[in-house]
């Protein structure tokens, strides 16, 4: 099975955005119709969020890398997480490649699942 998936609008069957019962910060519960949920942490979509404002915003960025780094004792702030989404120096024209190639790869998966030969039964 392909990794890679893309999820549109219509994939989504509801999200639900809130603070759960004993916890102190949100989560974003993301529903596809094909039964997949991904449960979000606040602080993963509020990294994503400044990343995506940036983009948007600024007229000479036009894609950002993050990657998980453990932050070690002595360096985190209190109630910080110990695990920060960080921004990598990686080259927006190499991020941008990269993204294209995942995308050929999820609808080159995908359309090969639509074709007429994949639904082939033998009897």
């Amino acid at each position: 099975m392909d990794k890679n998936q893309v999820i549109r609008n219509e994939d989504v069957s509801r999200v639900l955005i809130g603070v759960p019962e004993g916890h102190k910060h949100l989560r974003i519960y993301l529903e596809l119709k094909n039964t997949c949920t991904l449960i979000f942490q606040e602080a993963t979509v509020a990294k994503i969020l400044r990343a995506y404002t940036t983009i948007k915003t600024h007229p000479n960025v036009q894609a950002r890398e993050l990657k998980m780094k453990t932050i070690t004792a002595e360096q985190p702030k209190k109630d910080y997480a110990t695990h920060q989404l960080l921004e990598t120096p990686k080259k927006d024209e190499e991020i941008e490649k990269e993204i294209s190639e995942f995308l050929r790869k999820a609808e080159a998966y995908r359309n090969r699942d639509r074709s007429p030969s994949s639904h082939v039964t033998s009897l």
